[in-house]
């Protein structure tokens, strides 16, 4: 199945939320999602910021960022899904959705990673996640658009444009 085919969108794939139960990704078919695997012990976690940003400026326009904890980094996102949750909201007011901890590489990768990891960057580059905070655009159509490296800030050019585009 490739990221093309409309039966392989990573909309279509279970995994729970962050507080239990199904985060239903469902959901969010006919928006843009900006997935980003996310940590909270991490050099890049004030990026949380600018998500929430992103989330305040867009919601109304039919998008959302989603938020996938993932501690396979030098474990730097050891918490509890409640530490997790009241860290995101005591430290960065953060209102966008977050599902259940994963593995994002390896033998372990959930299902969501395995729809996600075939498509390229800018550069062309596919393959395991980088690090945390790698960003994947997801079209209104359910496939995936664009992948940004870890780096690439929330706020940048090159995200903003692809959301945009998605939304115009």
């Amino acid at each position: 199945m490739t990221t093309t085919d409309h039966n392989g969108s990573p909309l279509d794939v279970e995994i729970g939320a962050l507080r239990g139960g199904s985060a239903d990704l469902s959901q969010y078919a006919g928006k843009a999602v900006l997935l980003v695997n996310v940590a909270s012990q991490c050099g890049l976690t004030p990026q949380y910021a600018g998500l929430e940003k992103l989330q305040e400026r867009y919601a109304e326009q039919g998008f959302t960022v989603l938020g996938v904890p993932c501690n396979q980094f030098l474990g730097q996102e050891p918490g509890s899904a409640e530490e997790i949750a009241e860290f995101c909201s005591a430290t960065y007011g953060v209102t966008f959705p977050l599902t259940e901890k994963v593995e994002v590489n390896g033998e372990g990768r959930h299902p969501l990673y395995e729809r996600l990891v075939g498509f390229p960057d800018a550069e062309g580059e596919s393959g395991d996640i980088q690090w945390n905070f790698e960003k994947f655009l997801i079209g209104r159509d359910g496939q995936v658009v664009a992948r940004f490296r870890p780096r690439t800030e929330p706020d940048s050019t090159e995200i903003v444009t692809a959301i945009e585009a998605q939304l115009g």
